[in-house]
């Protein structure tokens, strides 16, 4: 199927069915990451006491799992929901922040790597070629790598993982493992606001949630950011522009997402 058929798909899909999106996440950028997924129409739920994830992502239709601030009591939420969430057959995204950044942090995303299988996995450069076991470069948890190898990266890993890899940045790609795409859109000011990435990773757990489509989901929830970041008001600051961003992702439908979009497959 043409891709530009695939993300008319999953605009439709999302809005047959508003998405309930179960996410154990940072606190940094928890609120944005709420707000986006109903600004793109499903509808968010933030829980992470071990006590009731189980219970709780029974309910939903896809789970969100971000270590950006992640702590020994979020990562033992994250094993029982994900492995809940497999046993049901409900969608599991992960956002490894700063995987490559601390132990702690690298021994955690492995934790969950080998729990649980995950249908898409989003990062940046550095975070997706240390998940890889290749040496990356990273000041905290933002990528200092090139992206010009990607491609293969993305696709090698995918086949690897069985799941759909998504590596954003100046240039997104996005693999299932037998094609990868290359995304052109964006803005670098979404570089200057925090959880941008956190936020396309929900954008694409709401997709996944409505259609089970891993692929068109990451590269419709990465093109919803990327675009909006284009149309958002950056003429008054940062400020402006991360409200603007909102806006934007909440007036997004697929005719501006086909009509704008820049991408290509990758040989």
């Amino acid at each position: 199927m043409d891709i530009k058929e695939q993300l008319k798909e999953q605009f439709i899909a999302l809005q047959s069915k508003r998405a309930l999106v179960h996410h154990i996440t940072n606190y940094v950028t928890v609120n944005d990451c709420a707000n986006v997924v109903l600004a793109i129409g499903a509808s968010p739920i933030m829980a992470d006491e071990m006590r009731e994830v189980e219970e709780m992502v029974s309910i939903c239709d896809a789970l969100v799992l971000n270590i950006g601030t992640a702590n020994e009591r979020t990562i033992t939420s994250m094993l029982k929901a994900g492995s809940a969430a497999n046993a049901k057959g409900i969608p599991v995204v992960l956002d490894p922040v700063g995987v490559g950044a601390t132990s702690f942090r690298h021994q955690s995303v492995a934790k969950l790597m080998e729990a649980i299988h995950f249908s898409v996995i989003r990062g940046n450069m550095a975070e997706i070629k240390t998940i890889a076991g290749l040496e990356a470069k990273s000041a905290g948890v933002d990528s200092l790598d090139q992206e010009s190898d990607g491609g293969k990266i993305a696709m090698s890993l995918a086949q690897k993982l069985d799941c759909v890899i998504a590596i954003t940045g100046k240039t997104d790609i996005v693999s299932d493992g037998r094609v990868c795409y290359a995304l052109e859109n964006g803005d670098v000011a979404l570089t200057k606001v925090t959880g941008t990435g956190c936020m396309s990773t929900s954008l694409i757990g709401s997709f996944l949630g409505a259609s089970r489509n891993a692929l068109g989901s990451a590269i419709a929830g990465i093109l919803t950011m990327a675009i909006a970041g284009e149309i958002a008001d950056k003429s008054s600051g940062m400020g402006t522009f991360h409200t603007s961003l909102i806006d934007a992702i909440s007036q997004m439908d697929v005719k501006t997402i086909v009509d704008k979009c820049n991408i290509s497959l990758i040989k």
